[in-house]
């Protein structure tokens, strides 16, 4: 795992400008960092640089320095700047050593850079199971090609004019880049955060920011300065024995030359994994388990419980009660307007994990295999409305609750109204705190390509291309590295996924979801029978005790923040009403969250290093 970034361009950057942008990604690679420039016609220098290629580097397979990127080939017309591990590549590099390449490394890395030699880029990415996000260079044709994985457990942002183009794991390495008159917030990225608690893809806060998609190739020209997109990837059912790729996957994910651990909570997916793992002899691997001491979301002892049945040691980690001292650096670890509330045991967990493991595996991806979530069930019910809309007024509130809600659902088509079943402000609360902006009734999610008749399968193609790679994924990854801690979903692996979607559906579609799991471990046989609770920190008594100072002057920071797209009164009307009613917990957190990003991003954005 490793921070990547750089940039390709027609003017000449300061050597501020590479510093900034490399001192950005330290935390997700403190093993090592390094930095290749060129002038404008690609010659090698120190002074400032036209082009560059940026790496910071967490040292999992092969540590020894001649694994360390930016790695080129044998003449150096090939580089590679890579986040992210392949799995199971053996056979294909001895294929590649019988014709002849020489491999100085045992890295995943050289695999990538030998394989795009040999066979070009589309077939090369056939060939790369795993979890990538990478930028391939190629000075004989004067490409670059940025990749990001399948299922988007990578992240991979980029930002495109008429001087160049950038690129990066995080928003806040590709900022510097960026000259100041283009380092202006999105507008409509900010509503979409307001919408969905998270700025889809391919938006950014920045408006001049992208995100590349999950499964998606960028393809740069670099004389004539365009690029191309293209995806090289979607879910498809393939026939495969998923009980052997479920192992096979767990397997794969066991190679590494650091300390190996799993995150355990009290549910089904990560059990899965813990199970198959001690079945398959690893029963030297810890695990660890949040707690929330004396709260009703703690599922530690369910964990430590499990985990003792499998024959794995179990590690309980207490989550702070308190985060007030931290609340600024989990924000900026977030590197944008993100409001997951797990995100904060997530990341308390992943930083005291890291100090006795550098490689975890989890359980992400079930749900979105299986149809686990709740809010499925429940959106089935309208499915006979299909395409029907009606477009009733939506009213501004600050109410979480009453007949707004309901209305901007049935002015939406069924799909589309999905997005409102994990939303954060409702429609009326947007139209509340921006009385200036025209409310978009649509979801800023993403469509996507499917052609699917099952209503089921529809609402999990939008998880997939939306829920998934952008909410769930985004935190995992960054709550983890930001802690030089890497994290593994078997669940996600492509191969293992594409035969879950083969099966048939009353076999994959069970109630209790995931029954069908029980087959590859039987132990899990009682958790089906307990509630599904999720992974939610004791929001309550954060905004009540810890984060109290915060709502004073938060609408007119906004206010001033948006440049005036929220309103400060509506921002302060908000909050007061938290004060008399709970269930606005997570849009007084989402306010939160905005001021306290924005205007670190903002300070960064007023820096000029370009």
């Amino acid at each position: 795992m490793c921070g990547i970034a750089g940039f390709f361009g027609t003017a000449p950057r300061s050597a501020q400008t590479a510093a900034a942008m490399l001192a950005a990604l330290r935390q997700r690679g403190p093993d090592a960092q390094h930095a290749v420039t060129w002038d404008r016609d690609f010659h090698r220098g120190d002074g400032p640089a036209h082009h560059a290629l940026l790496h910071a580097r967490l040292a999992i397979i092969d540590p020894r320095p001649e694994a360390d990127q930016p790695m080129s080939n044998d003449d150096q017309s090939v580089w590679l700047c890579y986040n992210g591990e392949v799995y199971g590549w053996g056979a294909d590099a001895a294929e590649l050593r019988r014709q002849g390449y020489a491999f100085r490394t045992r890295s995943d890395t050289e695999f990538i850079l030998r394989g795009y030699e040999a066979w070009g880029i589309d077939r090369l990415l056939p060939k790369l199971r795993g979890m990538f996000a990478f930028a391939l260079l190629d000075l004989r044709h004067r490409k670059l090609y940025l990749v990001r994985d399948r299922l988007g457990e990578k992240p991979l942002v980029y930002a495109h004019g008429d001087a160049g183009l950038a690129f990066g794991s995080l928003v806040r390495a590709v900022l510097p880049w960026l000259p100041p008159e283009r380092r202006g917030f999105d507008a409509d990225a900010i509503d979409a955060y307001l919408a969905h608690r998270y700025i889809p893809a391919p938006m950014t806060v920045f408006s001049a920011i992208r995100r590349l998609e999950n499964g998606h190739l960028l393809e740069y020209d670099i004389a004539r300065n365009t690029v191309q997109k293209r995806r090289y990837w979607a879910p498809q059912p393939a026939a495969g024995d998923w009980r052997e790729l479920l192992d096979e996957a767990v397997e794969l994910r066991t190679v590494a030359d650091r300390p190996l651990g799993i995150f355990l909570s009290g549910g089904i997916d990560s059990s899965l994994v813990a199970c198959r793992l001690a079945a398959r002899g690893h029963r030297e691997l810890r695990s660890f388990s949040a707690a929330f001491p004396g709260s009703a979301l703690d599922e530690s002892a369910d964990a430590a419980a499990f985990a003792a049945d499998c024959g794995l040691p179990n590690t309980a980690i207490s989550i702070p009660g308190s985060i007030a001292a931290d609340f600024a650096r989990i924000v900026a670890d977030l590197d944008e307007p993100f409001a997951d509330p797990s995100s904060f045991p997530t990341w308390y967990l992943a930083g005291a994990t890291s100090a006795s493991v550098k490689v975890v595996l989890g359980g992400d991806g079930g749900d979105e295999l299986f149809g686990g979530y709740k809010r499925i069930a429940k959106h089935l019910r309208g499915a006979w409305r299909g395409g029907l809309r009606l477009p009733l007024p939506i009213m501004p509130s600050t109410s979480a609750k009453g007949a707004s809600k309901w209305f901007a659902e049935l002015g939406l088509d069924w799909q589309s109204a999905y997005a409102l079943r994990f939303s954060g402000c409702t429609p009326g609360q947007r139209a509340f705190l921006q009385p200036q902006r025209p409310l978009r009734r649509a979801p800023w999610w993403r469509a996507p390509d499917t052609t699917e008749n099952s209503p089921l399968k529809q609402l999990l193609a939008w998880d997939y291309a939306n829920y998934l790679p952008e909410y769930i994924l985004r935190k995992a990854d960054l709550v983890t590295l930001c802690h030089g801690l890497e994290l593994r979903a078997p669940l996600l692996d492509h191969r293992f996924v594409e035969a879950v979607l083969a099966l048939p559906d009353a076999q994959r579609f069970t109630r209790p979801a995931k029954r069908l799991l029980a087959d590859a471990c039987p132990r899990l046989a009682p958790l089906f029978g307990r509630p599904k609770r999720g992974f939610n920190p004791p929001l309550a008594g954060w905004l009540r005790d810890d984060l109290a100072s915060r709502f004073r002057g938060l609408g007119r920071r906004l206010q001033t923040l948006s440049d005036g797209q929220l309103d400060e009164s509506a921002v302060d009307a908000l909050a007061a009403r938290y004060g008399r009613e709970d269930s606005l917990a997570e849009q007084v957190l989402q306010l939160l969250i905005l001021d306290e990003s924005l205007a670190q991003l903002r300070a960064l954005a007023q820096a000029n290093h370009a």
